[in-house]
C-alpha cells in the first residue's frame, strides 16, 4: 500500500516533507508515527495506518509533495507478526571490509553540531558519516531538535573544503513556513494603507497588582498571573468602543463582527505563529493565562492545529518578551488592525508637577487607513492606555 500525504485543509496544496521517524525496512504499529510533514502553517506527524513494514520512501526529507501524492510505500503485517513501535531503530554499523576514507577538512566557519546525545542522528545519515568518516560533531543538523539528516551530510560532503580565514556563506531552502509568512506580510504591505499610532501606558499599577496577588492566584488557578490577560480584556472594551479596528474590508463590504477572537502572535518551533482565543470577551483571567500559555508550549513543539490559526478579528504582538522597546507591527490581513506590545523600562514621567521614575511601555497600534481613521486610532490607544492604568475599569467594563 501507499502511504499519502493527507489533505490539511483547502488552503494548503504543497506539503514539505521534513523528517522520517522510521527507516526503511523498519516495521512498526498502527498509529505509530511514521513521518513529519511541515505545511504553512503547522507541522503534524502521520501515522501507520496498519501494523506494516515501511518498504521504500518515495519522497525524502526536505523534498516537498502535493495533497493525494504517494511519500512512500508500505507493506501490511500479517496477523500476529510483531510490530516495533515508531522509534528509529539503530543503524547497522558499516561492513568491517569496508574502506573507510580520511576525514576531510572541514569548512572554517561551518556550524558545529551540539555534542552526541543532544543532537540525534537519523540512521541514513549516520551510515554515511561512517562511510565518509565524518567524526561526532563535524557536521551541523537542520533537522526538528537538531536533528543530522541524510541531507546535511550530504551538503557537508558536497562543500568545498574553505582555505583558513576565508568567508563562506550556506544556502538554505526556506521552510513552506517561512515563505507563507513572507508572502502574507509582502500582501499586507501592497494591499492595505497601513498607518502606526503609539503612545505610552503607565505600568504601575499592573505591576503592583500581580506583585500584590500573584501567589493567591498562582495557588488557585494553577498559572501566573502575566501582562497578555491585562491587553486582552483591555483590548477586547476598546474594541467594543472602536468597532471599526475590530472589522474588515470585503471587497467594497465592511464587515463587522460581534465577537471577539483575539490572535495572539508567538515565536513557535518554525517562525512566528499566531493562534486564535476565540470569544475572549467570555474569558476571564485565569482562561486566558492559561490559554496563551497553552499556546506557548505547543506553538514550541510545533503541535498547533491549523483551526487554531485561523481566523481571527484582531491581533496582539508582544515584541517586549524580546526587549524590543518600539516597533510598527503589521496587520494580519484580513484583520484591519494590530496592538504590538513593548519592553517595559522605568523612565522620568511628570506626575502632578514633579518628576518621578515609572514603569512605562511604549504600545503601538497599525491599522488600515482605508477604514480606520487617525481619531479613530488615537481613540483606541487611549481606551488601553486608561485600562491598563486602572484596571478595574477592565472588571467594570468601562
Amino acid at each position: 500500500m501507499q502511504l499519502k500525504v493527507p489533505s490539511f485543509g483547502e488552503s494548503i496544496s504543497e506539503v514539505l516533507v521534513s523528517e522520517w521517524l522510521v527507516a526503511e525496512g523498519a516495521s512498526v504499529a498502527r498509529e505509530a508515527n511514521l513521518v513529519v510533514i511541515e505545511t504553512d502553517k503547522i507541522t503534524s506527524e502521520v501515522p501507520a495506518p496498519v501494523d506494516c513494514r515501511l518498504t521504500r520512501i518515495l519522497k525524502q526529507a526536505g523534498e516537498t509533495a502535493t495533497v493525494g501524492e504517494a511519500i512512500a510505500e508500505l507493506e501490511e503485517l500479517a496477523a500476529g507478526l510483531p510490530a516495533s513501535t515508531s522509534a528509529v531503530p539503530a543503524a547497522a554499523p558499516p561492513p568491517a571490509a569496508a574502506p573507510v576514507a580520511p576525514a576531510p577538512p572541514t569548512r572554517a566557519a561551518a556550524p558545529a553540531s551540539p555534542p552526541p546525545g543532544t543532537a540525534p542522528v537519523m540512521p541514513a545519515a549516520e551510515r554515511l558519516m561512517a562511510e565518509k568518516g565524518f567524526p561526532p560533531g563535524s557536521v551541523a543538523g537542520s533537522g526538528p531538535g537538531g536533528r543530522i539528516l541524510k541531507e546535511d551530510v550530504l551538503r557537508h560532503l558536497e562543500a568545498p573544503p574553505a582555505p583558513a580565514g576565508a568567508r563562506t556563506v550556506e544556502r538554505v531552502p526556506m521552510s513552506p513556513l517561512r515563505r507563507k509568512v513572507a508572502q502574507h506580510l509582502v500582501a499586507a504591505q501592497q494591499t492595505a494603507a497601513l498607518l502606526t499610532t503609539f503612545n505610552e501606558v503607565d505600568m504601575s499599577a499592573v505591576g503592583n497588582l500581580r506583585r500584590r496577588l500573584q501567589e493567591e492566584f498562582q495557588a488557585r488557578h494553577g498559572v501566573k498571573l502575566g501582562l497578555m490577560s491585562f491587553f486582552v480584556k483591555a483590548a477586547v472594551e476598546a474594541l467594543k468602543e472602536v468597532p471599526a479596528v475590530n472589522a474588515r474590508i470585503e471587497g467594497e463590504t465592511v464587515v463587522y463582527h460581534d465577537y471577539f477572537d483575539i490572535g495572539i502572535a508567538v515565536g513557535g518551533g518554525k517562525g512566528l505563529v499566531v493562534p486564535v482565543l476565540r470569544g475572549a470577551e467570555r474569558l476571564g483571567f485565569a482562561a486566558i493565562e492559561k490559554a496563551i500559555a497553552d499556546f506557548g508550549r505547543r506553538a514550541q513543539e510545533n503541535k498547533l492545529t491549523l483551526e487554531e490559526l485561523t481566523g481571527g478579528t484582531f491581533t496582539i504582538s508582544n515584541g517586549g518578551i524580546y526587549g524590543n522597546l518600539l516597533s510598527t507591527p503589521i496587520v494580519n490581513a484580513p484583520q484591519s488592525g494590530i496592538l504590538g506590545l513593548h519592553a517595559i523600562q522605568d523612565r522620568p514621567v511628570a506626575r502632578e508637577g514633579q518628576v518621578v521614575i515609572r514603569p512605562m511601555m511604549y504600545v503601538a497600534l497599525t491599522y488600515d487607513h482605508r477604514l480606520i481613521d487617525g481619531r479613530e486610532a488615537v481613540g483606541f490607544l487611549k481606551h488601553i492606555k486608561s485600562a491598563i492604568e486602572e484596571p478595574t475599569r477592565i472588571l467594570l467594563e468601562i
